[in-house]
């Protein structure tokens, strides 16, 4: 079953919404939640909001979302002031939502920092909530969380523990749209294949890997991507440092980070030669090939992320590789870029069954910027086949 309304892109079907909405009020009611509050504002890392709405907070804009246990969801974010809208739960574009407020705030704007706070405090305090859950409350603008705690006989808590547990473990029809984005961005690879040549900038390779994505139908992300003459690091950069033009032997780096069907995020990093690679490249990518090998071994149902993540800084010691101080895997999948659990220390939530995980070790000692990323879903004995179908090598192109 899909989406009702053709306006839609990358719609999850309404099935999916309702299995969603029915863990979450199963796990606020052994919670005792009247209500959870997410607050988001962009879709990189605004994946909360997405997850219960199918609808993300973009571009700095804030979104707020009550999610209620005995009624549809209300929504707070910006647009004209006085506008409150009752849609009951049947809008066929703002599936599930009751109530649709908006005031034109800004996270730029100093004067207007209170007004999503107030509308979110009223709605709380009306719909005679107790007991409400805040999602990644140390994330939340600090006016919210103020507002929403000095409402009288309202207790507070932290729900992110709740959701992130369900979010992390994915549907089958999740599942199908993580797939279709790890397909997409093989696709965007071989597009880079073929286009990048000595003579075009850094940026304009990431232009048309971008393009591309949207062609395919991803709706945001990120292209990051960095050439340089073999015997320098090749890094991802951002946008504003994308301004290098590539030469005949320069090597070149790609990470790939599009969504695709239902918002589903995944990533893919490889380096491609403008010639023939040194061995010291060929040797520093096998090595982050057999390092995303040994962190793929340790991905078992039940296992501890930090007790991998200890065992993936002794496996780089012990081929005199630098100890990871990034986030080197971690949860991806429906709306988020990240998401738990995150293969580190202070990660507490275990590896499951139909999580989805991103593998991306790495170093970067200077004269080499070594990196592999692939997509894996957790199966009962642990990961299955790559997501990714692209082959795992430094690519040489004439």
């Amino acid at each position: 079953m899909t989406a009702p309304n053709a306006r839609r892109l990358n719609a999850v079907s309404d099935t999916e919404l309702a299995r969603r909405w029915q863990a979450m009020r199963a796990a606020m009611t052994s919670e005792g939640l009247d209500a959870v509050v997410v607050w988001g504002s962009q879709d990189w890392l605004g994946g909360h909001v997405r997850w219960l709405t199918d609808f993300p907070a973009t571009n700095g804009y804030p979104r707020s979302v009550i999610f209620w246990l005995d009624r549809p969801m209300s929504v707070v974010e910006m647009g004209p002031f006085a506008q409150a809208r009752d849609l009951q739960g049947d809008d066929p574009v703002l599936r599930g939502v009751g109530r649709h407020l908006t005031r034109p705030s800004f996270s730029s704007i100093g004067q207007t920092g209170d007004y999503d706070a107030e509308l979110i405090a009223q709605e709380l305090a009306e719909g005679g909530a107790r007991r409400v859950g805040l999602v990644t409350p140390r994330a939340m603008p600090s006016a919210l969380v103020q507002a929403v705690r000095r409402i009288d006989g309202v207790e507070c808590s932290d729900a992110s523990e709740m959701i992130d547990r369900l979010k992390a473990v994915k549907s089958a029809e999740e599942l199908g749209h993580y797939r279709a984005t790890c397909a997409l961005q093989d696709e965007v690879w071989a597009y880079v294949l073929e286009v990048i040549q000595p003579g075009m900038r850094d940026v304009e390779v990431a232009q048309a890997a971008m393009a591309r994505a949207q062609e395919l139908g991803s709706d945001q992300g990120i292209t990051l991507c960095g050439s340089a003459p073999q015997g320098e690091a090749a890094r991802f950069n951002p946008r504003h440092l994308q301004g290098r033009m590539i030469e005949k032997g320069d090597h070149f780096s790609m990470l790939i980070e599009v969504n695709g069907p239902g918002g589903a995020y995944a990533e893919i990093a490889r380096t491609v030669v403008l010639g023939r690679a040194r061995p010291e490249l060929l040797d520093a990518f096998a090595a982050m090939k057999a390092a995303q090998d040994h962190t793929l071994s340790l991905l078992v149902p039940g296992a501890d992320p930090a007790a991998i993540a200890a065992s993936h800084d002794e496996w780089m010691r012990a081929h005199h590789l630098p100890p990871e101080t990034r986030l080197y895997a971690h949860g991806q999948g429906m709306g988020d870029m990240v998401e738990r659990p995150l293969i580190r220390h202070d990660e507490t939530l275990p590896i499951a069954e139909a999580q989805t995980l991103a593998v991306h070790p790495g170093y970067d000692d200077g004269t080499v910027f070594a990196v592999i990323c692939d997509n894996y879903t957790i199966g009962p004995r642990g990961p299955g086949p790559c997501e990714h179908k692209t082959e795992k090598k430094i690519f040489e192109l004439d």
